[in-house]
């Protein structure tokens, strides 16, 4: 730019400690985006995971929030691409019931039977749900891991990497302390 054009707080040349990428933002160039869900008022990101009946996990996804929970539950399904074929009942909250859930499902793994585990109407307050708890568990157990209390990671496959890396720690917790 010569002398003459510039305004008097341009330096001739950019800063030298950032050369080329001045116009990027500050939290980097490539983030996932995050989503909002309307329904539980969240920003951020959702875990589904597919747990056995120890509470231990066999497979996991994280997206964005704004994808419901029959989608992601979908999601995770179709990315199992016969990983665990002993498979036979999956248990699954009211939120994966409908017949999109049901038709998705039976398109991907025709021979698993789901239950859906259902909150009774006549409840009030907290009632433990059969088979529900076992997820529930799980997510507490992996939530008192610090990097997954909060929604850190800026990319989907690293929130993943740690989410599995705390289910190693859990599981070898489990497999070195039986008591």
């Amino acid at each position: 730019m010569p002398r003459a054009r510039r305004t008097r707080g341009q330096s001739h040349r950019r800063h030298h400690r950032q050369p080329k990428c001045e116009e990027r933002r500050k939290r980097g160039a490539c983030i996932d985006p995050h989503g909002y869900d309307a329904g539980k008022k969240i920003k951020g990101k959702k875990r589904h995971i597919l747990v056995d009946t120890l509470g231990l996990l066999l497979h996991a996804i994280v997206h964005p929030a704004d994808i419901q929970d029959r989608d992601g539950g979908i999601l995770l399904l179709a990315t199992l691409f016969g990983m665990y074929p002993f498979l036979k009942k999956l248990f699954a909250d009211g939120g994966y019931q409908g017949p999109e859930f049901q038709k998705a499902l039976a398109k991907i793994l025709p021979y698993l039977e789901t239950e859906i585990v259902k909150r009774s109407d006549h409840a009030k307050g907290f009632v433990v749900l059969p088979r529900r708890w076992i997820v529930e568990r799980t997510i507490a157990w992996l939530n008192r891991c610090r990097r997954l209390a909060k929604d850190w990671e800026n990319l989907n496959r690293k929130a993943l990497a740690f989410l599995r890396l705390a289910s190693i720690r859990l599981m070898l917790r489990k497999l070195c302390n039986p008591a």
